[in-house]
């Protein structure tokens, strides 16, 4: 009986070299689609820490996310379709080379690919359309009849999130799971890694690292990536956190 095996994927961070979410919002900015005041006055400053270094990777994801969501709210998602698209067309090859390249291999070896991320779905989607993958889960903005967003979501950036995801795609494509594959760089995505037997950590977030470092279990069999300039490394999980 053939196994169904799989390869999971986050996007933000793992297969795009920054996040979805966040270019969509400059581009929004820059349109005047959304009122500036909401970049300039709270997320410039969350992104400037960021960049600086001077605060804790997720914490500036899940402030950035509340930023954008209030933002959100009240536009027509048919009248942003047009960034949406502009997103993919000119930041959807802004990968990592590293799992681009697995993404490709996957498919050569007759597996399902599937993306699981907390972008927005209107996003994960065309993502998803690009590389051609067989299904995904993101965090959805819900609409009103008028397709107008109500500022509601349901989020899919956290580990529980990502297990309930994880358990939807094992049903229904009913995925062995000891064989396959999952790729994540933050804490969000560890049900993922722990669910399959061939775990890989890409330039993984220190909290992530911590938890596979203190987990003997997923030590053992997670792959741990680090992609710099045009190298990649293979890192023992091990290594010492700075």
């Amino acid at each position: 009986m053939k196994k169904n095996i799989a390869a999971f994927f986050d996007i933000d961070g793992t297969l795009h070299r920054d996040s979805l979410m966040m270019e969509h919002f400059k581009r929004l900015i820059r349109y005047e689609i959304i009122d500036p005041h909401y970049w300039y006055s709270h997320a410039q400053k969350a992104f400037r820490n960021w960049d600086k270094r001077m605060g804790n990777y997720e914490d500036y994801l899940l402030e950035v996310a509340e930023i954008y969501l209030k933002s959100m709210k009240g536009q027509n998602k048919h009248y942003i379709d047009f960034i949406v698209e502009q997103v993919i067309d000119t930041k959807g090859d802004r990968v990592y080379r590293f799992t681009r390249d697995r993404i490709f291999w996957h498919k050569e070896q007759g597996h399902y690919v599937f993306f699981i991320s907390g972008s927005p779905d209107y996003l994960v989607e065309k993502m998803a359309e690009k590389y051609d993958v067989e299904d995904f889960r993101a965090t959805e903005y819900l609409v009103d009849e008028g397709y107008n967003f109500t500022g509601e979501i349901v989020q899919m950036w956290d580990s529980a999130s990502k297990k309930r995801a994880l358990g939807d795609i094992i049903d229904k494509y009913q995925i062995d799971l000891p064989e396959s594959y999952a790729y994540g760089d933050t804490k969000g995505d560890l049900s993922m890694l722990n669910a399959v037997g061939n775990p890989v950590a890409i330039n993984p977030a220190r909290e992530l690292l911590t938890e596979i470092k203190n987990n003997a279990e997923l030590k053992k069999k997670t792959t741990v990536i680090l992609e710099r300039k045009d190298v990649i490394y293979k890192i023992d999980p091990d290594v010492e956190i700075l």
